[in-house]
């Protein structure tokens, strides 16, 4: 599965954008082939995934709901906008809000999430950021990780692309846990959005097969 022309990506983020980076990052080195970070997309006005991509002379672009009177120009200006960049694609990359369905179903098997666990444990309302370590010490499983989904209509329960494994060790901490995950998540997200770029990935229904 890829779009004809290759791959022009929006990234959503909320936070300090360093999955942003690592996109960038990969685009820039050609480990993500035939692709284009075309925009940044965030609630959040002062975050650092807008000031990061400013410096990269990506366009970047608050748009949160709170600027809106309802729900439909919100999720009309994000269409319009993501247009407006040819996007083809979207990679949320720490966006803490729900997309609006409408987005989702334009853009059906088209975006997709990075998640600190590995899914389907671990997923789910709340389950972002440290809560998400927090419950995974507080249970005290051995093996957490990190999962690239496809994004549906509800919280982490899209088709699973990848997933990598990491330890937990009794020492670890939520922050030390967090830390080991960001590094898996680094290197998984480009490798998971290359895929898409090479046309590897074919989705049917919940199940996801990936094309050598």
């Amino acid at each position: 599965m890829s779009a004809s022309g290759g791959l022009k990506i929006a990234v959503f983020a909320s936070g300090r954008g360093s999955n942003v980076r690592a996109l960038a990052d990969a685009i820039q080195a050609g480990i993500i082939s035939n692709s284009t970070l075309s925009l940044v997309v965030s609630n959040n006005s002062i975050c650092g995934a807008l000031e990061f991509a400013r410096q990269r002379n990506i366009p970047a672009l608050h748009i949160s709901r709170s600027q809106f009177r309802t729900d439909g120009e919100f999720t009309a200006s994000l269409l319009i906008t993501l247009g407006n960049f040819g996007v083809n694609f979207i990679a949320l990359a720490g966006y803490m809000k729900k997309l609006p369905v409408e987005l989702v179903k334009a853009f059906k098997n088209r975006i997709v999430n990075i998640h600190p666990a590995l899914l389907p444990e671990f997923g789910g309302k709340g389950m972002y950021g440290m809560n998400v370590h927090n419950a995974v010490i507080e249970r005290g499983v051995k093996v957490s990780g990190a999962t690239v989904h496809l994004v549906d209509e509800e919280y982490d329960t899209g088709p699973i692309v990848l997933q990598e494994r990491v330890e937990v060790l009794p020492s670890d901490t939520p922050e030390s846990l967090a830390e080991k995950v960001l590094h898996v998540e680094h290197r998984l997200y480009p490798k998971a959005i290359s895929l898409f770029a090479m046309g590897k990935v074919h989705v049917r229904g919940k199940e996801i097969i990936i094309y050598e």
